[in-house]
């Protein structure tokens, strides 16, 4: 694997037409915000990537075009901005679950995998980070 080649996140095999589960997912967004256990990121914001898939149970009636009828990737971009600026987290790994609940929370959503990279961690790597995948309940 080349170097440029460590940096690219390749999608998963989430769309399956025999169960009616849609992919909706978000690559590469690039947001600035609080995280880390160090006192010097409490205090000094840091870059984060963070990818996202979800696997997204399709209506049992046609879509009419309608942003109603889906999972809007906008909608999801922009909660996970709010939870990036919404104040310090000392983890990633917090962040990442924050991110899968909030995704969760919608019905439609049956999984959602979080990947969330620190960028300007370490000085000989692009990145550290986490990746977590969650499955809504049965319960639920």
């Amino acid at each position: 694997m080349t170097n440029s080649d460590s940096n690219v996140v390749h999608a998963f095999r989430i769309a399956d037409a025999h169960t009616s589960v849609r992919h909706v997912f978000i690559r590469d967004l690039i947001l600035t915000g609080l995280i880390g256990v160090h006192t010097h990121e409490k205090k000094k914001p840091q870059r984060l990537r963070i990818n996202l898939d979800l696997a997204v149970k399709e209506t049992p009636t046609a879509i009419e075009d309608r942003l109603s009828d889906v999972v809007s990737y906008e909608d999801v971009a922009d909660r996970i901005r709010s939870l990036v600026t919404d104040g310090h987290v000392n983890l990633v790994e917090t962040l990442a679950e924050r991110v899968a609940d909030m995704c969760l929370n919608d019905e439609r959503v049956q999984a959602a995998r979080v990947r969330i990279e620190k960028l300007d961690i370490f000085e000989d790597a692009a990145s550290a980070g986490v990746e977590i995948e969650r499955f809504r309940s049965e319960e639920a």
